[in-house]
C-alpha cells in the first residue's frame, strides 16, 4: 500500500500543486481500503467508487483508490459534495465517506502556526486521525451497479444518426436502438446541420435527422 506522501505527490502532479481537498480525497481513498480490507490503489477493477463531486477531491480519491473514470471504476454524481461511496464489487460491501463537519475547525488546533486557514487545513488534514477528519458510514447501494458497469465492448449503432453507442447505453424505441441524444436526451443543438456530414461512415445511407432549436 502506498504511503500518504506518495499518494499526495501523485495527486498533486495532476494539478501542479497540492490543496486541502486533494488531501481529503486521498485520505478518503485510503480509509476505504482499510474498512473494506482491500489493497489500494488497486491494480484490478474490484473497487467501484461513486464520486459526489468533480475537481480536486476526485483526483485525490483516484490517486488513493485506483478508481478512475477512464477505467470505468468511478461514476460521477455531481451533488457538489466532497463525498464518495466505495463499493467492493465482490462482497458488495459499501461505505460512504465524507469530511467530518468539524474538521475545518479542528484543523486550526492541529496546525496553529500556519499563516491562514487554507494552509492550516492543508497541513492538518494530513495528520488528523480518521475519526476527527472523516465520517465513515456503511451503506447499501440503491441503484443497479451491474447496469452502470454494463458489458465492456458491447456496442450498437444508432438507427437515426449512425453513431456508435457503447456499454449498453442505447434507448430502444419500437425495437430500434437510438442513442440518448436521438431519443430526446440531447444536451446540445447542431449549429450547422451540414458541417458534420463529411464524417458520415462509409456506406451509411440513412440521412441524419437534425433538430435546430431557435
Amino acid at each position: 500500500m502506498s504511503t500518504l506522501e506518495v499518494l499526495l505527490a501523485t495527486s498533486a502532479a495532476q494539478h501542479s500543486h497540492l490543496c486541502p481537498r486533494q488531501v481529503l480525497g486521498v485520505r478518503m481513498g485510503m480509509s476505504a481500503g482499510q474498512v473494506l480490507g482491500l489493497e489500494l490503489p488497486q491494480a484490478d477493477k474490484r473497487l467501484f467508487t461513486f464520486m459526489e463531486t468533480d475537481g480536486c477531491a476526485a483526483d485525490g480519491v483516484a490517486a488513493a483508490s485506483g478508481c478512475r473514470v477512464g477505467r470505468r471504476t468511478m461514476y460521477l454524481l455531481d451533488f457538489g459534495k466532497v463525498a464518495a461511496t466505495f463499493v467492493d464489487t465482490v462482497s458488495m460491501q459499501a461505505f460512504r465517506i465524507h469530511p467530518h463537519p468539524d474538521c475545518r475547525m479542528h484543523a486550526a488546533w492541529y496546525a496553529p502556526d500556519q499563516p491562514d486557514r487554507w494552509h492550516s487545513q492543508l497541513c492538518a488534514y494530513q495528520i488528523m486521525p480518521d475519526e476527527e477528519l472523516l465520517v465513515i458510514e456503511p451503506v447499501q447501494i440503491t441503484v443497479s451497479l451491474e447496469a452502470i458497469i454494463s458489458q465492456p465492448g458491447q456496442c450498437v449503432v444508432c438507427e437515426r444518426c449512425g453513431e456508435e453507442i457503447m456499454n449498453g447505453r442505447e434507448v430502444v424505441r419500437d425495437g430500434v436502438p437510438l442513442c440518448c441524444a436521438c431519443a430526446g436526451q440531447r444536451y446540445y443543438v447542431v449549429s450547422d446541420p451540414y458541417a458534420g456530414r463529411i464524417a458520415q461512415p462509409f456506406g451509411f445511407s440513412r440521412t441524419p435527422e437534425y433538430t435546430v432549436q431557435s
